[in-house]
């Protein structure tokens, strides 16, 4: 099976008048259609930038990323990527947030419009589709954050802390919500987290970052023996524990 994303021994420094930081030093792994990877790793590590590179916004010092079998320049890939905040516009209803993307990229069609209508209606938007920001929780939010992603279907999905500004309650509820919307499109996805029960919670695999400079420490594969395999039912899986404790080890085994 081809990758949709490989990465093939990346290098990445910071420069400055102050000298180099070396952020990422010779880091591999790959990404199967339709896989959810979770990336841990010490704050500070370089998380975010490993997103930026895969985004194409940093171009790495050395190493090869492929998307979909080609160099990352010359792919033609659509890659989605949500960050920290829903950056949703006040001045902007809900729906025309959602279609921003498509005006931009001028993608908006007839077509592209019902789609946007069927996802609001399928996620439980559709009745704010005139609606404000403001007049919206802050899951609802990060729903249509999501969708807004989602409508420009994406071949691979970057989630860099995206519900790190909610508080816990929220964030158990949405992360099961986009979670579950996120395997249901049948999306690959990287999830960056600092919380490690939110990267268990949705994830095929963990991938345990070094201290910087960043590089792979462990791969975790995830499996659980439930009949309805959710986020949220995950946290209460004998499991969880288990790979919570391994996760853990491996983050302090230096210390």
């Amino acid at each position: 099976m081809e990758h949709v994303l490989e990465l093939k021994n990346i290098s990445h420094s910071y420069h400055n008048t102050e000298g180099e930081t070396p952020a990422l030093k010779e880091l591999s792994f790959f990404l199967k259609k339709g896989e959810f990877i979770s990336i841990v790793g010490p704050s500070g590590c370089g998380k975010s930038t490993l997103l930026s590179l895969i985004a194409g916004l940093l171009i790495p010092e050395s190493g090869t990323i492929l998307i979909n079998g080609k160099q990352l320049k010359e792919s033609t890939t659509n890659i989605g990527y949500m960050l920290q905040r829903d950056h949703l516009f006040e001045w902007r209803t809900i729906y025309n947030n959602v279609i921003l993307g498509l005006e931009i990229q001028h993608m908006l069609t007839a077509r592209t419009r019902r789609k946007a209508h069927q996802l609001l209606e399928q996620y439980g938007l559709e009745s704010f589709a005139n609606a404000r920001p403001s007049e919206l929780s802050g899951g609802m939010r990060q729903r249509a954050a999501l969708i807004r992603t989602l409508v420009l279907e994406p071949d691979l999905l970057l989630l860099d802390e995206p519900f790190s500004a909610l508080d816990y309650q929220t964030r158990l509820t949405v992360g099961d919500d986009i979670g579950q919307i996120i395997k249901k499109e049948q999306k690959t996805a990287i999830l960056v987290t600092h919380d490690l029960s939110e990267a268990i919670s949705p994830g095929d695999r963990v991938i345990v970052l070094s201290e910087r400079p960043a590089t792979v420490q462990q791969t975790i594969p995830l499996s659980f023996s439930l009949e309805e395999d959710t986020p949220l039912h995950r946290r209460n899986a004998p499991e969880f524990k288990t790979y919570f404790n391994l996760i853990w080890k491996e983050l302090n085994r230096n210390e």
